[in-house]
């Protein structure tokens, strides 16, 4: 999609700090952590768990913030312009950021983690746009944790002295987020099999759903939040839930609740009733100082009330895990 004037603007202020100031991002001390920014939080966390003490990761978007949306500003521009690596997901979720990363390309290491990430055939399509993929690589957690090596190995490319300890922390991290896939397979498997239907507001879910044994997983709006719902595709969507007995709908804290709320009104003016089961991270994970602001948070709320609402039975946290829910003071 064709990116405001401001956008193009944003570019040119790129291309000119790129052009006055080369070779900024390689110049400084080996032994300062390495400036490192990613676009959403959900690449953050997993940096930072990779990095330690070896670089600073910022994300640009915070929580609540819509990344298919999201317009970017000359302080971000400012932001890139001192970053010594840049991580992205792919132009398909970062839709109105891609040119602007595309701009720091030739001076800063850009990478867009989907790709460099995952051969071709894991990655999902997008029925509406085929030149396009499904970029919600982040529901899987078996998925995501590959991204940790490919990170590590960027930061080690810049800081050498640090790769033995960030080899450690890939390995220390995804045991953890192998522990976290098998508990949400465990508590997706407690729902009913007949109930294993997810009905979200935007296609973000289809990497959970084929990952954790969901039956189906429908949205009123596609994988991008571009386009506005229609009365068609939430009378669509109606009919499945209809037709499916679908006992809980959800909400994502990152989109307006108005197109479920419209759904489940459409239900009932039809003799269906119909739950609001929760609230679901879908683009954005939580708060800053929240467990849901962590991603091992974001996907053990989304599983919790997921798990709840379609009539399935939370299991034990695993041990793996108890540290990270000591320090969140969970029990």
């Amino acid at each position: 999609m064709p990116i405001p004037s401001v956008k193009h603007w944003l570019c040119g202020t790129a291309a000119a700090i790129a052009t006055s100031a080369p070779g900024l991002a390689q110049d400084g001390p080996q032994d300062a952590p390495l400036n490192v920014l990613t676009t959403v939080s959900m690449i953050s966390d997993v940096a930072a768990n990779v990095a330690g003490d070896c670089a600073l990761v910022t994300p640009l978007l915070g929580a609540g913030s819509d990344p298919h949306l999201y317009r970017p500003t000359a302080a971000d521009v400012q932001k890139l312009s001192g970053a010594d690596l840049i991580l992205y997901v792919d132009p398909a979720l970062e839709a109105r950021l891609a040119e602007v990363l595309a701009g720091f390309t030739d001076r800063t290491p850009t990478i867009g983690l989907a790709r460099a990430s995952f051969d071709d055939s894991i990655l999902l399509g997008d029925a509406e746009d085929t030149a396009q993929i499904d970029p919600h690589l982040w529901m899987n957690v078996s998925l995501w944790a590959q991204i940790a090596p490919v990170i590590g190995d960027a930061i080690a490319a810049q800081r050498p002295d640090c790769a033995d300890d960030l080899a450690a922390n890939v390995a220390g991290y995804t045991a953890q987020l192998d522990a976290l896939h098998d508990w949400v397979t465990q508590a997706i498997s407690t729902i009913p099999a007949n109930q294993r239907l997810l009905v979200t507001a935007h296609d973000a879910f289809e990497y959970f759903a084929g990952g954790y044994g969901m039956q189906a997983s429908e949205a009123i709006e596609g994988i991008s939040t571009e386009a506005e719902a229609s009365i068609g595709d939430i009378r669509d969507v109606a009919a499945f839930v209809a037709s499916n007995g679908v006992p809980a709908v959800f909400v994502e804290t990152t989109i307006n609740p108005r197109t479920i709320e419209a759904l489940v009104a459409e239900l009932r003016s039809q003799g269906h009733e119909v739950v609001i089961g929760g609230a679901l991270f879908s683009d954005a994970m939580g708060d800053d100082d929240t467990p849901e602001g962590t991603y091992i948070g974001m996907m053990r709320a989304n599983t919790v009330t997921v798990t709840t609402a379609l009539g399935g039975t939370v299991p034990d946290w695993p041990e793996t895990l108890q540290d990270w829910a000591r320090d969140w003071e969970i029990e």
